[in-house]
């Protein structure tokens, strides 16, 4: 499928997502159509996208960014689906069940950038040690006064 033809598709499942052009189309969506859209683009016969390779968050200090890259192994086409949130409670629906290997992924987001990924199975610190619950080193409000670091 190439890029016009994947803009056209995704048209169809979520006309109110922005794209944007590039190397990969880039769907925008809100976090309220994201669940519904994300189970289109694994189940869809035409899409299949069934590997989910990245997933992270990015600080804009005015909101945060989960950016999901997917691929489907069947069709060799590949695409970026984008969601923003508020930085004063940033949350998503866990995609998780849809792929498995999301669980670790954002089990590090939630700990690094403080994204709560609803009904997510197993929500806790990935990588660092007790006590750092709820600091999110990787946000840009992050300050640490033992080692002096403010982003």
């Amino acid at each position: 499928m190439t890029n016009e033809e994947l803009k056209i598709k995704l048209t169809e499942l979520l006309p109110e997502a922005i794209l944007e052009d590039g190397e990969w189309i880039t769907a925008n969506t809100t976090p309220a159509a994201f669940l519904p859209f994300m189970h289109q683009l694994r189940n869809d016969p035409s899409l299949l996208m069934d590997y989910l390779f990245c997933l992270t968050c990015i600080d804009f200090k005015t909101h945060l960014t989960m950016v999901y890259h997917l691929s489907s192994t069947s069709f060799r086409h590949n695409m970026v689906v984008k969601v923003k949130l508020d930085a004063a409670k940033p949350e998503v629906e866990t995609v998780s069940h849809i792929w498995r290997t999301a669980e670790f992924h954002e089990r590090e987001v939630y700990e690094l950038f403080g994204v709560n990924f609803l009904h997510h199975p197993d929500l806790r610190l990935l990588i660092l040690p007790d006590g750092w619950e709820g600091k999110n080193p990787l946000r840009k409000d992050f300050e640490d006064p033992i080692n002096m670091i403010k982003l």
